[in-house]
């Protein structure tokens, strides 16, 4: 038997090390940039196309090494669709905190911000220009976040969304998890908006390797084992988590099952238990089934996406579910209120809510035609509304529905 020397123990162990640091640097650099830097103008220069490959490439790992349903503690703050609405992605981080402290941002800042160069003929020379890090009244972080899926499609910028979040799940592992939205199917994102993006601003390859995350990702997350959390809504025939350990991955979202389910399922107080969905995949369910489901697994609330609902958020079932919907003035038509819920440490829940501002004055709105970039306008302050204080009221309108061509 031969024994490794310890200098090359500890060399393997340094060279590591070194690497880990250098990914850890190059994942920083992207957030920093869409942290900092992005606007609509300079996006298409924010990130090279090796860059996004290698990105999508390492998110699938990621992904791929962790199970289908994930534990999560609290606190965590949870939020719903964001569908390519990246700018209001960004107020919300500042609303409600982002997945970093603010001295970890300004060390960010100093490696990668301001960096400029002026070669003379015999010395080169680098400067470093001021840092400003944006509003002052930003909420400090770092937060933790769940999120519940359908991050492409509909809006302007669902790469952007896509890249600064896996960004942040694979430098932050401890603070972000993402989930699994029905979106993030090719069968879907090929119809709704984010494969003609990709083609317009990179390239059919980028879009593919897009997809190999997507196909890994996970499909449900239980909060302090007493809340469970999926894009889509229950399923009955989910008894126990370890079924999803025999899914094989890379997997795409069928009509039917499980999978179908937990991603495209809508309540509906018009049924019991459960029936076939008019989406033409998976069910719908009903107030019983939310109350036999939760008892099973011994639940104190279910939180999913997948539906607008007007005001942010809407209870079901004698508040045992919530659907919350997290992208505000969606598809610029719909004056809905964006909502986050907050799970403290104690178990109670609120909601911060982002309002599109509704009423623009004769100048707001000239500068609205002019400029090519739809999106909600600046939101209002934070909102904060306690969870027992709705009651309940059946969700309505819909994300989106299911047609002949996406079966």
């Amino acid at each position: 038997m031969v024994v490794p020397r310890p200098t090359a123990e500890k060399k393997l162990g340094h060279s590591n090390e070194e690497d880990k640091k250098k990914v850890q640097r190059w994942l920083e650099a992207i957030i920093f940039r869409y942290f900092h830097i992005w606007t609509p103008i300079n996006c298409q220069g924010m990130i090279k196309s090796y860059e996004i490959a290698e990105l999508c490439l390492r998110a699938r790992e990621f992904f791929w090494m962790n199970r289908l349903y994930r534990e999560v503690d609290v606190p965590v703050k949870i939020v719903g669709d964001i569908h390519g609405q990246f700018e209001d992605l960004r107020h919300m981080f500042n609303m409600n905190g982002w997945p970093f402290s603010e001295d970890e941002i300004k060390e960010m800042g100093k490696n990668h911000y301001g960096r400029v160069k002026l070669v003379d003929k015999h010395v080169t020379k680098t400067f470093r220009l001021p840092i400003q890090y944006g509003s002052p009244d930003r909420h400090p972080g770092p937060s933790h976040y769940l999120f519940l899926g359908d991050y492409v499609d509909r809006g302007t910028f669902s790469l952007d969304v896509v890249v600064l979040l896996f960004a942040l799940q694979l430098r932050y592992p401890e603070r972000i998890t993402l989930l699994r939205g029905n979106h993030e199917s090719r069968a879907v994102n090929k119809q709704y908006g984010f494969y003609n993006e990709v083609m317009r601003r990179y390239s059919e390859h980028i879009y593919e390797i897009c997809q190999l995350p997507f196909y890994t990702m996970p499909l449900t997350a239980i909060v302090n084992k007493r809340i469970m959390c999926m894009h889509g809504g229950i399923s009955e025939t989910l008894h126990d988590f370890k079924q999803l350990d025999n899914v094989m991955r890379p997997f795409d979202i069928p009509d039917v099952g499980i999978i179908a389910d937990l991603t495209w399922a809508d309540p509906d107080p018009s049924v019991d238990r459960y029936q076939d969905s008019p989406r033409g995949a998976a069910k719908i369910f009903g107030v019983k089934a939310v109350e036999e489901f939760c008892s099973h697994f011994d639940l104190d609330l279910i939180v999913r996406a997948h539906q607008v609902v007007q005001d942010g958020y809407e209870f079901f079932a004698n508040r045992r579910l919530v659907t919350i919907f997290s992208a505000p003035y969606y598809c610029s038509q719909t004056f809905n209120v964006a909502a986050v819920l907050h799970i403290s440490k104690d178990m109670v829940g609120s909601f911060s809510l982002m309002k599109p501002v509704q009423e623009l004055n004769s100048h707001s709105k000239r500068q609205q035609k002019k400029t090519a970039n739809v999106g909600p306008t600046a939101p209002t302050p934070i909102a904060t509304t306690p969870v027992d204080k709705d009651n309940d009221k059946k969700t309505t309108g819909d994300g989106d529905g299911k047609s002949e061509e996406e079966h």
